[in-house]
């Protein structure tokens, strides 16, 4: 009768000790990159011994693809883009309501929380472990932003315009990522003291949906 307890404390002390590594891996990852960063250092901050990265991950390269697929998950959840993507209404409203999302994530974010800067660091210095984010997180959300702008712009999402017009459209809100605080030094007028969330959300918005009409009426005439 006692296994069932003690079987279910075990599970519970192995879960958090898990999540406690993944949070403590975040840091590390994002303070030092991922060719710096040791099993030993993040086993230390997460309070148990090197040997639990093995045991619950599998190894430090394992750790450091579940802490990709993490950040990005902890930035913008398909949940939340599923809700937003899917709901009833006009895809240009959709695309404005998604631009708002990230903006206010990125500016959220861009005092460099680990799951920020670790993903920033990814972008600067790519590693050969990105499959996991790629699978788990990155395909899933392209697949359903580039549906929303095929919509817009009445394209099949597989069209090579489509791809083009989703650089343009989310590279502001990368770059918004990777570089915020130096973009308000040079330019003072994106500073959060100077635009807010909303107003800048809403200018992005209506560039980019400029930019799609103008895309599909040359693709339309040519």
């Amino acid at each position: 009768m006692a296994k069932g307890p003690r079987r279910s404390a075990a599970r519970q002390d192995g879960a958090a000790t898990r999540a406690g590594l993944l949070e403590a891996a975040g840091a590390v990852f994002a303070e030092v990159g991922f060719d710096r960063a040791t099993a030993k250092e993040i086993a230390q901050r997460a309070g148990t011994n090197a040997a639990a990265v093995n045991y619950h991950f599998g190894g430090i390269e394992p750790l450091y693809e579940a802490v990709l697929a993490e950040a990005h998950r902890r930035l913008m959840s398909y949940e939340l883009l599923i809700q937003t993507i899917g709901a009833e209404g006009d895809p240009k409203d959709k695309l404005r309501r998604v631009i708002g999302l990230l903006v206010r994530v990125v500016r959220a974010e861009s005092n460099m929380s680990w799951p920020a800067k670790a993903i920033v660091r990814e972008i600067i210095s790519p590693t050969p472990h990105i499959e996991k984010l790629r699978r788990e997180e990155l395909d899933p959300k392209k697949a359903l932003i580039f549906g929303l702008i095929s919509e817009i712009m009445g394209r099949s999402p597989d069209d090579p315009l489509v791809a083009q017009a989703m650089l343009s459209t989310m590279a502001p809100c990368l770059m918004l990522l990777v570089a915020e605080q130096r973009l308000s030094e040079v330019i003072p007028d994106l500073a959060r003291t100077a635009v807010s969330d909303e107003m800048l959300a809403e200018r992005l918005a209506s560039f980019a949906l400029g930019g799609l009409a103008q895309l599909s009426a040359d693709a339309a005439a040519g």
